[in-house]
């Protein structure tokens, strides 16, 4: 009986190792978050003043730095960032208030660099806002092992899991350099099912990995879209929350300048016709 009952102790302990070492090995986990990047353990707390936007203004797009969790490398090349920051920028591009956009390599942001990272991308790029990319994938081959939790600025998302998913998180949050303060966030979310077989798993979920990433990065533009538009009416109702100077430039962009041309011209024009009546009328 006791020889039993060691067996089964024996088996139970062999069964848990193989169960842990499944959950290990069928997860595929990589993560870059904006809020490690923003405020790391060590970064005081420091509540955000009134941001001083001056139109039109310089935005810096960038990848944050991102963590490979059990030794996992990111299907994220830099040429695929690259790729992905430059769509943003064309849809920035399409607003007046926006005048240049600079895509920032990796290279340049520190992990947990926080603010004082972004005030050297400040000062070499001359930017006046950020706009932080995050990401957050997770594949995974057992069913009930594992499922996507990401904390963004504003709370945590929860996705349950299931057998050779992919599950996608992208983020983007547009941040006031200066004054600390985020302006908006755009999210973006996809969720792959597998149906691959053992042998074809690792291409598979590869192909998953970066189709994924693809639709994750599609919602989330639309998404900014929505947000851009949305903030310049934030701005007007709210002005208490944002001091706005529109430089010349801005207001020639809007329309503003246009109307002072025409102004100015058709002043110009009453003058000359003024002058010319004169001469007609002078004495010879």
């Amino acid at each position: 009986m006791k020889m039993l009952i060691t067996c089964v102790s024996v088996l139970l302990v062999i069964c848990s190792g193989f169960v842990a070492g499944c959950a290990t090995q069928g997860e595929k986990h990589t993560a870059a978050s904006v809020v490690d990047f923003l405020y790391p353990d060590s970064t005081p707390v420091i509540q955000p003043s009134i941001p001083q936007l001056k139109l039109p203004l310089r935005v810096g797009i960038a990848f944050v730095p991102g963590a490979s969790i059990y030794g996992h490398k990111s299907s994220l090349t830099e040429q695929k960032k690259m790729e992905l920051m430059q769509k943003i920028g064309e849809h920035f591009k399409t607003h007046p208030y926006v005048k240049d956009i600079e895509l920032i390599p990796s290279a340049y942001l520190k992990s947990k660099g926080s603010f004082q990272n972004l005030q050297q991308i400040k000062t070499m790029y001359g930017v006046d806002v950020m706009a932080l990319v995050s990401y957050d994938q997770v594949q995974f081959t057992d069913q009930g092992f594992l499922g996507l939790t990401y904390w963004t600025i504003v709370g945590a998302y929860i996705i349950p899991g299931e057998k050779n998913d992919t599950q996608t998180m992208l983020d983007t949050v547009v941040v006031d350099i200066n004054s600390r303060k985020m302006l908006f966030r755009a999210p973006g979310i996809d969720h792959v099912k597998g149906n691959s077989t053992p042998i074809n798993l690792s291409e598979q979920l590869r192909l998953d990995s970066d189709n994924s990433y693809e639709q994750a990065s599609a919602q989330m533009i639309e998404n900014l879209d929505l947000q851009l538009t949305m903030f310049k009416d934030k701005v007007k109702e709210h002005p208490e929350e944002y001091k706005v100077t529109s430089t010349p430039e801005y207001m020639a962009r809007t329309g503003g300048g246009s109307f002072n041309a025409i102004w100015l011209g058709i002043l110009a024009a009453v003058g000359a016709l003024s002058i010319l009546s004169r001469k007609k009328v002078s004495p010879k």
